[in-house]
């Protein structure tokens, strides 16, 4: 009986670790998804924002299209690695 007590301790720090465990692993793989969102966008603006540059526009329309596909295209791809 007391073996069966000591079995039900193990378990319950056992399941308590792996639950642990799988709470870690999701943190970090949304953390890595917020990251790699700010950098498909980061990215895109500076290529908008450099193109401008390069062609001396008066409006940085290039910067603005630019961020606007980079936000969809990184809704995109955390939709994509987030799916099931």
């Amino acid at each position: 009986m007391e073996q069966k007590e000591e079995n039900h301790k193990n378990n319950d720090k056992t399941d308590g670790i792996e639950a642990e465990k799988q709470a870690l692993n999701s943190y970090v793989k949304y953390t890595g998804v917020a990251f790699q969102m700010m950098a498909i966008i980061g990215l895109s603006a500076f290529i908008g924002y450099k193109t401008d540059q390069y062609y001396e526009h008066k409006t940085q329309w290039v910067t603005a299209i630019a961020c606007v596909l980079g936000v969809f295209l990184s809704i995109y791809q955390t939709i994509r690695q987030l799916k099931p």
